[in-house]
């Protein structure tokens, strides 16, 4: 990794929740609100926003961890902000506490663990998971 990485640098991502959003088993709707699933790929896209500066060529980022608790709903057409806080970085794991947050109130709150590897390594790793 590049230097420059601290504690306490953030990253943001903001959207509108969408139908393709909600809360949804094998096509069907269980609730018209912003899912679980979607607020981890979110909390997860605002924590790799941080690293992407940092990855040398030769580098990239895989998810380690995410915990997350799912606070409140948030309906179509809210707008939910997402923001990732570096809480701790250990040679070559990061790790952001996050938060989401539509117009009224914190709808999510959590943690993901990055680990930066040589794409090599990663590419070894995906081939042993195949065979």
């Amino acid at each position: 990794m590049k230097s420059g990485m601290k504690v306490g640098l953030q990253a943001s991502i903001t959207f509108t929740v969408t139908p393709d959003m909600f809360a949804q088993f094998e096509g069907k709707v269980v609730h018209p609100v912003y899912s679980t699933v979607s607020m981890v790929y979110h909390m997860e896209w605002a924590s790799r926003k941080i690293i992407l500066p940092y990855l040398e060529d030769e580098e990239e980022g895989m998810g380690g961890a995410v915990t997350i608790q799912h606070l409140a709903p948030s309906g179509e057409g809210s707008t939910v902000t997402v923001t990732a806080t570096v809480t701790k970085i250990i040679k070559n794991v990061v790790i952001t506490m996050v938060e989401a947050r539509n117009q009224r109130e914190i709808i999510g709150t959590g943690e993901v663990k990055q680990v930066v590897l040589p794409k090599s390594k990663i590419g070894r790793l995906i081939d042993h998971s195949l065979s």
